[in-house]
């Protein structure tokens, strides 16, 4: 079992690698601007089903595989790349009245309106899809999560899982609030078909970024 000071080193670290900019948190940024903080909570969600898989990995061995096979490494990273580009298509090609929302409705009503049009499963789906397609997180969990684990407190498999569990709950926290602060700022930019158009753009501009990045990655 995890102790109280191996935990007060931990999850402090985690905090500050969820504030780190990265892909992940930008990700959720664009998307909760663009679609409301109900689509970028739904995608937090899938970010941390995608952290679940990456700790059940390292736990079960399956991540030394990408960090030994560079077939299996670049096949994934492609995919997500893929996967990017083909959300900066749709956000390049979307218009301002596909996003619109009734000035009369509460933010609460315009967050789920929007978020329903494009799906539940969808948005959870992008933040799977999103951190599991990148390999990068797995070798960084292979790498990271040993270190606070020692086979004196018990079974290493179950630390691995437990420290997985605290770095969800600071993923929550952080990417949560960004999700919050980034729907709230994007509800008032919605009410402009001018800024929606831009915000579309930009997002599609970021997703390509992203692409091309992880496309790029080394092992």
């Amino acid at each position: 079992m995890l102790t109280f000071e191996v935990l007060a080193l931990f999850f402090p670290l985690c905090i500050l690698l969820a504030l780190t900019p990265g892909p992940d948190n930008i990700f959720v940024l664009t998307q909760s601007a663009l679609n409301g903080k109900t689509a970028g909570i739904l995608v937090v969600l899938g970010l941390c089903t995608g952290v679940l898989v990456h700790t059940t990995a390292v736990a079960l061995g399956v991540a030394a595989i990408f960090k030994a096979s560079p077939t299996a490494f670049n096949v994934l990273k492609i995919i997500g790349a893929l996967y990017l580009l083909y959300l900066a298509w749709g956000a390049l090609r979307a218009k301002a009245e596909d996003i619109s929302v009734e000035k009369d409705n509460l933010d609460g009503e315009q967050d789920v309106s929007r978020a329903q049009k494009i799906g539940y499963f969808k948005l959870y789906r992008r933040g799977i899809i999103m951190n599991v397609t990148n390999p990068k997180v797995s070798i960084f969990f292979l790498s990271f999560l040993p270190q606070f684990a020692d086979p004196t407190r018990g079974n290493m498999s179950l630390q691995m899982i437990q420290l997985g569990g605290f770095f969800i709950l600071s993923t929550i926290l952080i990417f949560g609030g960004i999700a919050l602060l980034a729907g709230a700022i994007g509800r008032y930019l919605q009410r402009s078909s001018k800024a929606q158009t831009i915000m579309n753009k930009t997002a599609g501009v970021v997703f390509i970024a992203l692409a091309i990045k992880l496309a790029t990655i080394q092992q």
